[in-house]
């Protein structure tokens, strides 16, 4: 995928490596979600396909025909040839894209991604891990806005022929902090730079009327819908466009905001003065605000409740702003701030913690666990040695593992609004790592950590779920089964 603004590109090379090979070509356009089939002429050294606003190019050496409204060609491949399909998509009233010589462009692509990687920092264990997983992020990156994508993907269900089927292709304000957090600990700076301007404009208006998340360039209406004609991957209807959780009200994105530009401050991006002039009315609007309900970290369909995650959350946003004032010599109501620190505090330890169950708890009021609760160490509300983050590391070890995998809750629809089941949660088990190694039980934190490295596929990626059907040998990488 060749980096270019004018026109998008995917290449593929086939190339000969010993004797020849018959190969076949298939390619099936379609547009709006497959309900239109283009127009198709023929061009030199290829076909131009448009309907509507989009248009797309496949050029290539080999000669290609029509059949039943696919594109189709038959061709050999011999020793040390290479035959290139360059497939360009561009809005359908521009001109034509100059083309492009493929070997060239894949080189130029290469060497592009190693000087990206080369620039990272981070030198310790698990180097090449942390480089593929960075280049994963990165490639989320909508680069004409910054704007950080959750996923590439819509309608993967949580297990398969199940209906929790969401779209991911937007701007989530709390997934683009975990990303944020990731490459600037690598030594990335400019994404933030990117991602904070993107931010500014987003949220801009309001900050009462802030959502959680955004489309690429910061569109507001996210209309979902389902679109019927299509059976779904593996049969799991719906499939959905839009993502209705945008009118949702998640306490917690106000303290992963704050903590990713505080973060970003300590890694030396440079102070703004209009940022943080929205960061202080992100936190009036949090004043008003934290003592309510929400849907919380997990986005659930069913009653708003005052969630432990969320209201820990909360507290981190108002320890950051002080911490803002406290270090980077920033202005702001810095005593009120302390006052609603503590009382945030008081209440959660107050309020979301089971002494009978020795656990922090989903919700207030609840005996539910809820992986989101290994956060409270990995954000300093209460350090790692302490009894009730040890209680509750010990609960939901016992209550939410799946042979050696973390869920993030017992789904039940009182709880999420959904019915059915969920795979595993990925990241809950990093999470749990985490606090077993900010514990000092560095040999099961670093267990945990290879067995979650044990279930990427070919090309080093980790699905966001994964259904254990046996214990993962530490020995092996078998191919997660996708949820």
């Amino acid at each position: 995928m060749p980096l270019r603004s004018e026109a998008v590109d995917v290449i593929r090379i086939v190339e000969g490596l010993d004797g020849q090979v018959e190969m076949s070509m298939d390619l099936v356009i379609r547009f709006d979600y497959g309900s239109v089939i283009p127009w198709v002429r023929r061009i030199p050294g290829g076909i131009h396909a448009v309907a509507g606003p989009d248009a797309l190019l496949l050029r290539s050496p080999v000669e290609v025909r029509g059949e039943n409204f696919h594109t189709v060609s038959k061709f050999t491949v011999s020793a040390s040839q290479r035959v290139p399909f360059d497939l360009t998509w561009f809005p359908s009233h521009h001109s034509i894209p100059v083309e492009r010589d493929p070997m060239p462009s894949l080189k130029e692509t290469v060497q592009w991604w190693c000087a990206w990687s080369g620039r990272g920092s981070y030198e310790g264990p698990w180097k090449d891990v942390v480089i593929r997983s960075a280049i994963t992020l990165k490639a989320l990156i909508y680069m004409p806005t910054g704007g950080l994508t959750a996923a590439a993907t819509t309608s993967l269900p949580e297990t398969p022929g199940g209906v929790r089927n969401w779209d991911y292709r937007y701007c989530w304000l709390r997934d683009a902090t975990f990303t944020l957090y990731s490459l600037m600990t690598c030594g990335y700076i400019e994404e933030a730079a990117a991602w904070r301007d993107w931010f500014l404009r987003a949220v801009a208006g309001d900050p009462s009327e802030a959502q959680i998340m955004y489309g690429l360039a910061g569109e507001r209406r996210l209309r979902e819908f389902e679109v019927d004609a299509l059976p779904g991957y593996q049969n799991s209807r719906p499939v959905r466009v839009g993502n209705a959780a945008y009118r949702q009200f998640q306490l917690d994105v106000f303290g992963e905001v704050m903590d990713s530009l505080h973060v970003a401050r300590r890694y030396g991006l440079q102070p703004d003065e209009y940022a943080w002039s929205i960061q202080k009315k992100f936190m009036a609007t949090l004043e008003l605000s934290w003592s309510q309900p929400d849907e919380g970290i997990w986005e659930v369909r069913g009653l708003r409740r005052h969630f432990t995650h969320s209201k820990v959350m909360a507290w981190v946003a108002f320890d950051r702003a002080v911490k803002a004032v406290e270090r980077f010599n920033a202005d702001g109501p810095v005593e009120r701030w302390r006052e609603l620190r503590d009382t945030i505090h008081q209440q959660v330890c107050d309020r979301g913690y089971d002494p009978s169950i020795n656990s922090f708890v989903q919700y207030y009021g609840s005996q539910k666990l809820d992986a989101s609760l290994l956060m409270v160490p990995l954000v300093g509300f209460l350090p790692a040695s302490d009894p009730r983050v040890k209680g509750t590391v010990q609960a939901i070890q016992q209550g939410l593992m799946t042979n050696g995998f973390v869920s993030r809750y017992r789904a039940q629809p009182e709880v999420d609004g959904l019915p059915g089941r969920e795979g595993t949660f990925l990241l809950c088990t990093l999470w749990l790592a985490d606090n077993l190694a900010l514990q000092g039980r560095m040999r099961e934190a670093t267990e945990l950590f290879d067995r979650v490295l044990a279930v990427r596929n070919d090309v080093g990626l980790l699905s966001e779920q994964y259904t254990p059907r046996r214990t993962v040998s530490l020995a092996t990488s078998p191919r997660p089964s996708r949820t």
